[in-house]
C-alpha cells in the first residue's frame, strides 16, 4: 500500500471546487450529444467508452499508471479492501439512468436539488460510518449546518429554473395520456424523485469507495480506470437491451467536441477520489456542488442556451453554497456543536 501525503484543507478544497467545474460542462456536452442521438443511454455510452479509452491511454503511458495496474490484480486477490468496491463505476451509471429517464418530467432545477440533498446527507453518514480512507468523522453540529444551508443554497440558485422545468414537464404532459396523469397526480411524481435522491445519496459511497481502492492501487488513475470499467460494462448491457427492443439511435455525429464529455468524467473521478483521504466524503462532496453550481453561472454567462437569463437569485445562491462550505470546514473548537 502507498501511502500518499495528505493535502491541507487550502489546497483540497480548492481543487474539489476545480473538479466541480467539469460537470455541468459534462452535462452539456452530453445533454447535446443525447439530443443528437436521440438516446439518453446511447450518449451515456458514448461518455463512458470514451472516458475508458482515455484512461487505458494514460494507464499505459503514465509511469504511475502502469504501477497503479500492477497493483489492482494483487489488491483484489488479498480483499484489501470489499471487491465490491470495484463495482463503484456501477453507480456513476445509476447516476446517469437516474439522469435520462427523470430530468424530462422533473426538469434540472428539482433534479438538482433531489441529487445534492441525497449527496450531503450521505456525505455525513459515510463520513460518521468511516467508509471513505479519511476514517471516520464525527457529526458535529456546525457539520450538519453547513449541509442544510448547502440544500437551502442549491435550491435557491437553482429556483429560476422551477419554471422552466414546470413548463417542460408539462409540455411533456400534453403530448402523452400517461406523462399527462403524473403531472396531476402528485403520487406519479414520487419515484421520479426518489431516484435522484438515491442517485445523489449513492455517490458519497462511490466516492469513498474509488478513495480507499485509490489508497492501496497508490495512485486515483488505476482507481479512475476500474471505475470506468464498471459503469461502461454496465451502460453496454444496459443500450443492448434497449437497442433490442427498441431500435438504435442515431448515426454518430463528426463533430470532436461531442467526444469530450467522457474526458470530463475522467477529471472529477480521479479528483474526488485523490481529495476523500485528505478532505473526508462530505467536505469534498460540498466542494464539488460549490465548483458544479459556479461552472453551470460561468456557462449561462459565457455560453448561454436559448432562452437562458441568469438570474439574480442564480447568483446568490451560489454565492450562499461558497458561505455554506466555509461553515462546514471551520475549525471549531473541539467539542463544540458535537452531536
Amino acid at each position: 500500500m502507498t501511502h500518499a501525503p495528505r493535502l491541507p484543507l487550502a489546497v483540497g478544497l480548492p481543487m474539489a471546487v476545480a473538479s466541480g467545474l467539469a460537470i455541468p460542462v459534462q452535462g452539456r456536452i452530453n445533454g447535446a450529444l443525447g439530443a443528437r442521438l436521440g438516446d439518453g443511454i446511447a450518449a451515456a455510452v458514448v461518455s463512458f467508452s470514451t472516458g475508458l479509452i482515455v484512461m487505458i491511454v494514460v494507464s499505459l503511458l503514465a509511469p504511475r499508471g502502469r504501477a497503479g495496474l500492477a497493483r489492482i490484480l494483487p489488491a483484489l486477490r488479498e480483499r484489501r479492501f470489499p471487491p465490491y468496491y470495484a463495482l463503484a463505476g456501477g453507480i456513476g451509471a445509476f447516476f446517469v439512468f437516474a439522469q435520462s429517464f427523470t430530468v424530462g418530467l422533473l426538469g434540472i432545477a428539482l433534479f438538482t436539488v433531489a441529487t445534492v440533498t441525497g449527496q450531503t446527507l450521505s456525505g455525513l453518514l459515510v463520513d460518521r460510518l468511516g467508509i471513505g480512507p479519511a476514517g471516520k468523522k464525527s457529526v458535529t453540529g456546525i457539520r450538519v449546518i453547513g449541509c442544510i444551508l448547502t440544500i437551502a443554497a442549491v435550491s435557491w440558485a437553482v429556483s429560476p429554473r422551477f419554471i422552466g422545468g414546470a413548463a417542460g414537464a408539462a409540455g411533456a404532459a400534453g403530448a402523452s395520456d400517461s406523462a399527462s396523469a403524473a403531472a396531476a397526480d402528485p403520487a406519479a411524481l414520487l419515484l421520479p424523485i426518489i431516484l435522484p435522491v438515491l442517485a445523489g445519496f449513492l455517490m458519497s459511497f462511490q466516492q469513498a469507495m474509488n478513495g480507499t481502492a485509490t489508497v492501496h492501487y497508490g495512485t486515483p488513475i488505476a482507481a479512475t480506470l476500474v471505475n470506468f470499467i464498471a459503469g461502461t460494462c454496465v451502460l453496454w448491457v444496459a443500450w443492448s437491451i434497449k437497442v433490442a427492443v427498441a431500435g438504435p439511435a442515431n448515426p454518430l455525429p463528426g463533430e470532436w467536441w461531442y467526444y469530450l464529455g467522457g474526458p470530463m468524467g475522467c477529471v472529477f473521478i480521479g479528483l474526488g477520489a485523490l481529495l476523500v483521504r485528505s478532505l473526508g466524503v462530505l467536505v469534498t462532496g460540498l466542494g464539488m456542488i460549490a465548483g458544479q453550481l459556479l461552472g453551470s453561472l460561468g456557462l449561462d454567462l459565457l455560453a448561454p442556451t436559448p432562452g437562458t437569463v441568469v438570474e439574480a437569485a442564480t447568483v446568490l445562491g451560489t454565492l450562499l453554497t461558497l458561505a455554506s462550505i466555509v461553515v462546514a470546514t471551520l475549525p471549531w473548537p473541539r467539542g463544540a456543536f458535537r452531536r
